[in-house]
């Protein structure tokens, strides 16, 4: 049981960082794709398909550039990732009402104040939605990380398998579901606090 809060930290370690590679990348590359609709729908296409590949496969593609480790599973994490955080900020951003921006253009701001007083504060609830799915997804994805050499919780449940200890396997498996119910529940609360706030200035 000793075991368990290492496991943790390098399961939650694995996720945030390939969380956190999919929204650098993804928010300006959705903020770009706004007045790109070609380029959108093309690139759109591309990382859709990722979504279809199964975990274990991509892992194995992963594998072959980056070994066994766990680099593997951030990258494979930070592919899955990307799709929902790029899906979900475009549409945040392109959602904005266009008379609040002429509006703005009307006052004098500048394309980079109306991203950033405007269009990025208005699409912040959509764009947190798509980062919750994401770090809930992620966290599952990285138990299989264990299968190319990774650490993190996954290492205990598949100890658990192989020695069919039941308290072993549990003890990998029950902190990944209560901790995506966690992330869940937190990120959940922040968009209802954004989407109240925004309801009350717009009243």
């Amino acid at each position: 049981m000793s075991n368990i809060l290492p496991a943790m930290l390098s399961h939650l370690r694995i996720t945030f960082l390939g969380v956190l590679a999919a929204v650098i990348l993804g928010l300006p590359t959705a903020a770009f794709l706004i007045r790109h609709d070609k380029l959108r729908k093309m690139l759109f296409i591309i990382v859709d398909a990722i979504q279809t590949v199964p975990s274990l496969a991509m892992l194995t593609f992963v594998m072959l550039i980056f070994g066994l480790n766990d680099t593997t599973v951030i990258v494979a994490i930070f592919l899955y990732s990307l799709f929902p955080v790029l899906r979900n900020t475009y549409v945040g951003l392109a959602s904005v009402d266009k008379g609040t921006i002429r509006a703005g253009k009307g006052i004098g701001m500048t394309d980079l104040q109306i991203f950033s007083m405007i269009r990025f504060p208005l699409a912040a609830p959509m764009i947190l939605t798509g980062i919750r799915l994401s770090i809930v997804s992620a966290l599952g994805l990285a138990t299989t990380g264990v299968f190319i050499g990774a650490g993190g919780l996954g290492m205990l449940i598949w100890r658990g398998i192989q020695t069919r200890n039941m308290g072993m396997m549990m003890s990998g498996a029950v902190p990944v579901f209560l901790l995506a119910i966690l992330f869940e529940y937190v990120i959940g609360l922040f968009e209802k606090q954004l989407n109240k706030r925004q309801r009350r200035s717009i009243s």
